[in-house]
């Protein structure tokens, strides 16, 4: 089963690291391991996509609120949430491509943010599976380069006003 964690941390040096050995030392494979700072400077967010079994999940959940630098683990798997992952793809294009290429783009709702005068950069996000789409759908062409970004996720509607609430 995927499961996407969202751990909001101290924003101290070797968090990273303390998270990323628990879970290597364990033996746990990670998808994506995103992190990146919150409104609050004393704290950042990460987010974890594994997947695993429920009784294995419980334990990672478990292993991680033991770290004296984790402050709070949800797994959004459970809930309503919203995820996007980020891309930037270079692709090679001749004038005669260059047309099709940004077809693609279109319908893929994605942006050119560079132009070369052989290729072009385009930033697409959503779901992981809109990327793969789309890089499938790039396959003709020539793919000189694929960089992502790895998931972030939030619950839908009010759940963190609610937890937030429940903090005061």
């Amino acid at each position: 089963m995927r499961n996407v964690i969202s751990i909001r941390v101290q924003n101290v040096p070797g968090v990273l690291s303390h998270v990323a050995g628990l879970l290597a030392s364990r033996g746990y494979n990670v998808d994506s391991l995103t992190v990146g700072a919150t409104d609050d400077p004393r704290f950042s967010r990460m987010t974890i996509v594994l997947e695993c079994d429920p009784k294995m999940m419980t334990q990672v959940e478990r292993q991680l609120t033991k770290l004296v630098t984790v402050v709070e683990t949800k797994n959004l798997a459970e809930s309503e949430h919203v995820e996007r992952d980020l891309a930037l793809i270079r692709v090679a294009v001749s004038p005669q491509e260059r047309s099709s290429v940004l077809e693609l783009v279109e319908i893929f709702r994605a942006s050119v943010i560079d132009v070369g005068q052989r290729s072009l950069l385009v930033e697409i996000s959503g779901r992981g599976s809109k990327l793969d789409a789309f890089i499938k759908a790039l396959a003709p062409h020539r793919i000189v380069s694929v960089t992502r970004s790895g998931c972030i996720a939030a619950p839908r509607g009010d759940a963190e006003l609610d937890r937030q609430d429940d903090l005061q």
